[in-house]
């Protein structure tokens, strides 16, 4: 727990931005859910460590990539960011088959997710 699990990547051209990734580093790259919904799976492989993740259509130009850790209770973890200094800006949401999610900033304003699996979705 408290691990980097997913990583996020905001495309303008999600095709094209895909198409480069697999060319690069062999990524599998699919569709998820529905079309309109503008989001890709990334699996980068099991050799050795690294995290899988996804594209997505970006939202505003300056969205960055985002880096979600795993948490074993989402909204004590939300309750802490407040606390702490830094800020909610995205409040917590149900992602279907997966679990729970927000996006923070830290007391600097880089933005991260932090998810809480659905433990009947594993």
């Amino acid at each position: 727990m408290n691990r980097p699990v997913h990583f996020e990547i905001p495309a303008t051209n999600p095709e094209a931005v895909a198409a480069f990734y697999t060319e690069l580093f062999g990524w599998k790259i699919s569709s998820w859910g529905a079309p309109e919904m503008g989001y890709w799976i990334v699996d980068t492989g099991s050799d050795g460590p690294g995290i899988n993740g996804g594209i997505l259509r970006r939202q505003h130009p300056a969205q960055p990539p985002v880096n979600t850790v795993e948490v074993a209770d989402l909204d004590a973890a939300i309750a802490k960011v407040a606390a702490i200094g830094g800020q909610v800006v995205v409040p917590k949401m149900a992602i279907p088959t997966v679990g729970w999610l927000c996006y923070a900033k830290d007391p600097d304003g880089n933005i991260f997710g932090i998810m809480q699996s659905d433990p009947a979705a594993h």
